[in-house]
């Protein structure tokens, strides 16, 4: 497999890159030294944990799932749709288990990375073919436009995305509905996918076009069993959940690069860690590390923690919490609405910057 020349020899979780994106400029990305010891501790896979994050959070998806069905049995209607909104906060976290078992880190036994990123996908209706070759281009060229599409600052939330995009979001469903339609009759259209996936190059196209059309079968068969049986609650926890309840996944997610810098080959200053409550990482895949995550990818992420310990001293200051990120959040978007072109640059140790490291 071919390594992508902006990670080091041993960065080698994303998968194989096309001969259009090794002609790319490589960016010479600065990352934190650690002793080779501690690094290969963090680098290594464990089928156990996991087994741990991959079961366990399918565990959870359970739970909920079997919540809101009994309570449509057992108790007032009220309930019911408020553990279906539950359920639908869970779905949303979909997305953080595909990105992270289709790195191929989460499991030491490759096929269960395999497997499981397509119980994911289908669960969470996303087509991680699709997903993987946009992140895998994030990865190399973070927030270096044009070679880098899937996140492109300036980005700005406001409360009405919030409403709009993270309680009930019939928009996102029928973009859906029409995208994977679109893709599974083999239209691949805009700027990003088709440099993603050029025209004549079937090779890539095959797999996001074979997906596609697995999720239009799985979930039109969900749709004709349950009106067949009078099923109604299943394809609401099923088919449906991925557009409701997102709120949570959208407040993390969202912390991941906005406001920050582009162009930049730091990744302490164009992505955000925070910590936050063992549940709350643990729904979000560790993913608050997000720094850690970016100059090391092939670090799992339940060692994306004992990672940050390492290289704290290098980083710039980390907030607590959701609320302590979206309290700076908000005073960048404030200071965005005066100066468009504002983008902030978080303090960095004194006692090593990126630039001091290179020239020596």
């Amino acid at each position: 497999m071919t390594t992508p020349p902006s990670l080091p020899p041993n960065e080698k979780s994303l998968p194989e890159y096309t001969e259009e994106v090794r002609r790319a400029p490589v960016i010479r990305w600065y990352r934190t030294k650690v002793p080779s010891r501690e690094m290969k501790a963090v680098y290594e896979r464990s089928d156990l944990l996991g087994a741990v994050q991959t079961l366990g959070f399918l565990a959870i998806w359970g739970l909920t799932f079997t919540a809101a069905l009994l309570s449509a049995i057992y108790l007032p209607w009220y309930a019911t749709l408020g553990f279906i909104f539950l359920h639908g906060m869970v779905v949303s976290f979909f997305m953080n288990g595909v990105h992270e078992l289709g790195h191929g880190t989460v499991f030491k036994t490759r096929w269960l990375n395999t497997f499981f990123v397509r119980v994911y996908a289908f669960l969470g209706w996303i087509n991680h073919e699709h997903f993987q070759n946009s992140h895998q281009r994030h990865h190399r060229y973070t927030l270096h436009p044009p070679d880098d599409l899937e996140v492109v600052l300036p980005m700005r939330l406001v409360l009405r995305d919030l409403l709009e995009r993270g309680i009930v979001m019939p928009h996102h469903l029928w973009g859906k509905i029409r995208g994977t339609a679109r893709l599974s009759c083999g239209r691949f259209e805009g700027e990003w996918e088709q440099t993603m996936f050029p025209e004549g190059d079937e090779k890539a196209r095959r797999p996001v076009i074979r997906w596609a059309r697995a999720l239009y079968a799985g979930h039109l068969g969900i749709l004709l069993v349950s009106i067949a049986m009078g099923w109604w609650l299943l394809p609401v926890l099923t088919t449906f959940s991925p557009f409701y309840g997102g709120w949570l996944h959208m407040l993390c997610n969202a912390t991941q690069h906005l406001g920050l810098c582009d162009h930049d080959p730091d990744y302490r200053v164009n992505s955000r860690t925070f910590t936050c409550s063992p549940l709350l990482g643990f729904l979000y895949w560790q993913m608050n590390y997000h720094i850690e995550h970016h100059m090391y990818a092939a670090v799992p992420c339940y060692r994306l923690a004992k990672l940050h310990r390492l290289i704290r001293h290098d980083l710039p200051p980390t907030p607590h919490g959701l609320l302590a990120c979206w309290r700076e959040i908000y005073g960048i978007q404030k200071r965005q609405e005066a100066d468009p072109e504002y983008q902030y640059r978080p303090p960095l140790p004194a006692s090593v910057t990126a630039e001091a490291v290179r020239s020596g």
